[in-house]
């Protein structure tokens, strides 16, 4: 049988919000009765935010209520449109950082605006409404809506990010933008890396000739600044 896409957050909800036995809510969710009464006793590892079935389109009110009515009913799970598994995507988001998600968000929108809303989505782990309302600016809270970029927020990484960037500009017909802030920072290390390479070459060559390499200078002491 199909189970809920969250199944500790969906038995926390049901236990929170409904009486339906253990036993039902275990086998609705796929979990061990005793996974169950932890959660219920609150002794479970982590304090877990409950998830909604009903909005998640997993659970009708309908079928909670038969289930309430009848022990022995078990709970079917809606295989609506919505109910979607998939196996690539955005990760989970802690719930400390689901608030950041609408300033990545307007972060895309103003900086990226080649990037679909799909895109975004799979990138943040967002819905298409909440990136509509912000890039409309009919958001609920768009008066706190601070544009900030995902990949210091902890959203999502430069690399996943840069290859968003690029395959929506390939899709509009434009050139990617290329980041050049370490841009210095990379001729730098090239040269470092350069002047190793050539005194590690001048070294192996004075080997092959049987020549010692120089010693470096030691560095000043006080004992021997004070001797000079």
């Amino acid at each position: 049988m199909a189970q809920p896409l969250m199944p500790h957050a969906t038995a926390s909800w049901l236990v929170d919000n409904t009486a339906l036995s253990f036993e039902q809510i275990a086998e609705f969710c796929g979990l061990h009765i005793l996974e169950i009464q932890a959660i219920a006793d609150d002794t479970a590892a982590t304090k877990l935010t409950g998830r909604d079935p009903i909005r998640a389109h997993e659970l009708t009110q309908d079928e909670i209520d038969k289930g309430q009515a009848d022990p022995d009913y078990t709970l079917k799970i809606l295989k609506g449109p919505e109910q979607v598994r998939r196996t690539k995507g955005p990760r989970y988001t802690p719930v400390s950082k689901r608030s950041d998600k609408p300033d990545g968000i307007a972060w895309i929108i103003r900086n990226h605006p080649e990037i679909t809303d799909g895109a975004i989505g799979l990138l943040i782990g967002t819905t298409r409404t909440t990136i509509a309302a912000i890039r409309d600016r009919s958001h609920w809270n768009i008066a706190n809506i601070t544009p900030k970029d995902p990949v210091t927020l902890g959203l999502t990484t430069q690399r996943e990010l840069d290859a968003a960037v690029a395959k929506a500009a390939k899709a509009a017909g434009i050139e990617a933008p290329v980041d050049t802030r370490l841009e210095g920072d990379r001729e730098a290390l090239i040269v470092e890396l350069r002047a190793q390479r050539l005194q590690l070459a001048r070294e192996a060559e004075a080997a092959e000739n049987g020549e010692l390499p120089a010693a470096p200078a030691a560095e000043p002491t006080a004992e021997t600044l004070f001797k000079r």
